[in-house]
């Protein structure tokens, strides 16, 4: 089940905790399923997380999870995340345990001097996502816009600058 879907790195995902909560979608074909149903769906069922990357050059490489759950809207949606395979590098790991951050709802860790990014990663990126200081998987992200568009795996030093990005439920 697909539950992203960022096809050129717009500011598309530049969205409020209300949007993000019910999902939304547009006619290039950029979509969110919703924090809400995502909630639904990954505590009823154990469900991995696909995610397919595009390089610039049309290349194409991956990353799976081998749990994938979001939590209730109480506890911010927080994300858990584990058990890495693929060929993309660990980039989302790094985002585990961490609660949802738009614009309008900072709960992300991350602390900048510049005070037009308001601390939040959202505002700095251009887009929501499970921010920690700020991301490693930029999917949500703006290209030439804060971090960039991109998926970043530290422990190998893998970087891929992005054309598209999808997430999958997979069973």
């Amino acid at each position: 089940m697909l539950i992203q879907q960022n096809v050129e790195g717009s500011d598309f995902f530049n969205r409020s905790w209300a949007e993000f909560k019910v999902g939304f979608n547009d006619s290039r074909g950029n979509y969110w399923l919703g924090n809400e149903l995502l909630n639904q769906l990954t505590r009823r069922k154990p469900y991995k997380l696909r995610v397919d990357l595009e390089t610039l050059n049309g290349s194409w490489y991956y990353a799976q999870y081998g749990a994938f759950v979001v939590y209730s809207e109480a506890v911010g949606y927080k994300l858990v995340v584990s058990v890495y395979s693929g060929n993309a590098g660990d980039a989302f790991s790094y985002h585990n345990n961490m609660m949802f951050t738009t614009y309008d709802r900072d709960n992300d860790p991350w602390n900048n001097s510049n005070p037009i990014y308001k601390n939040n990663c959202a505002v700095f990126n251009g887009g929501g996502f499970w921010h920690r200081g700020c991301s490693h998987a930029r999917v949500n992200g703006v290209h030439s816009r804060g971090e960039n568009f991109k998926w970043y795996s530290h422990s190998g030093g893998h970087i891929i600058y992005l054309q598209s990005s999808r997430m999958w439920l997979v069973c």
